[in-house]
């Protein structure tokens, strides 16, 4: 029987990470805004660096003259004081996510004892648990990923408002009490089959992230290199480069798909045992293959010069995929895995 008071913790602890999170994505917003302002391509020298000359002066720079009068701001490196706050919220936004993810392992942990963790009930067993522990593998991810590349620092906001807002929507309409598993789910495959599921879909997470903003930095390139007007309320100049952004995108992307595809024969496996057959297109597992099809396409066109620019919106969509499998098909669309709804 579920152990209500233990269930509580893991009530409380799974508030509480969620609110450490929203700390950090405050902390890593504050940290992009005072961060290193990477410089516009294509984008002129400021106007303190150029150096005009005294018509028949015989050549002679202006500033050998005097002084200039008004130095340019980027000249007086006023920024540097900003960017030292920008590295120090930096660090505060990390070590807010480290804390965050202890209170979300122990809430874990504590939801799987008030669940019957020793009878092996196992704290992924529906909506919200599965949502739970997403949450918690695509800020894992983003912290490996960022220890890897520490110029993905700057992605924290772009990563923790979707974590936030994903495991609001999970504590909220998809919160379920502690309970025991329902029939269909008492099978050793839902510890391989569903771990797997997890792992990718958390990974993929942040893939849909690096490939949103991915595609923000490469129009706000072409604009650049074109000599478009910089927007009023820019943020894309800020962000890494897209080159550092496709390569981010490609290392998360190339370790979620294979661990997706074994998901996906896993899942069959378990179909044949629990059903008598390993694929039946049902909606859950049509879905599961476009969300497949759709990845490979975009590791095919990351590895083929024609279609490499078309890698993260392919990606994007995938993405889009998966969230239509995870949203639209568990909870409005009946099939053999409607108990995974809410």
């Amino acid at each position: 029987m579920p152990d209500p008071h233990v269930a509580a913790i893991s009530d409380d602890l799974f508030a509480s990470a969620l609110t450490v999170y929203v700390c950090a994505m405050f902390a890593f917003a504050a940290s992009f805004a005072f961060g290193r302002r990477v410089p516009m391509a294509g984008s002129a020298a400021p106007v303190s660096q150029r150096q005009p000359v005294l018509v028949g002066a015989g050549g002679m720079p202006a500033d050998t003259a005097g002084p200039e009068p008004t130095a340019h701001p980027a000249q007086a490196s006023p920024g540097e004081p900003g960017r030292a706050r920008g590295a120090r919220f930096g660090r505060i936004a990390i070590a807010l996510s480290l804390l965050g993810v202890a209170l979300h392992v122990g809430e874990v942990v504590t939801r799987g004892i008030a669940d019957g963790f020793g009878n092996g009930r196992v704290p992924w067993g529906n909506m919200y648990e599965f949502s739970s522990m997403v949450g918690l593998i695509a800020v894992v991810g983003f912290l490996v990923l960022q220890w890897r590349q520490p110029r993905t620092r700057d992605l924290g906001v772009f990563v923790m408002l979707p974590v936030a807002l994903y495991l609001g929507l999970a504590g909220t309409v998809l919160y379920v009490k502690a309970g025991p598993l329902v029939p269909a789910l008492h099978s050793y495959w839902l510890k391989i089959h569903v771990v797997a599921a997890m792992t990718a879909t958390g990974t993929l997470f942040v893939g849909g992230v690096v490939s949103c903003l991915h595609l923000i930095r490469r129009r706000y390139d072409r604009r650049s290199a074109a000599g478009a007007p910089e927007p009023r309320f820019p943020i894309a100049h800020r962000l890494p480069t897209a080159a550092a952004l496709d390569r981010a995108e490609y290392r998360v992307l190339a370790f979620a798909f294979p661990v997706w595809t074994f998901a996906i024969i896993a899942g069959a496996i378990w179909a044949e045992s629990a059903w008598g057959r390993y694929w039946g297109w049902d909606p859950k597992e049509t879905w599961s293959f476009i969300t497949w099809v759709i990845y490979a396409a975009y590791l095919h066109a990351r590895s083929t010069r024609a279609f490499r620019g078309a890698a993260p919106a392919i990606a994007l969509l995938g993405f889009a995929a998966l969230m239509i499998n995870y949203y639209v098909i568990n909870i409005f669309i009946n099939g053999l895995h409607s108990y995974a709804g809410v």
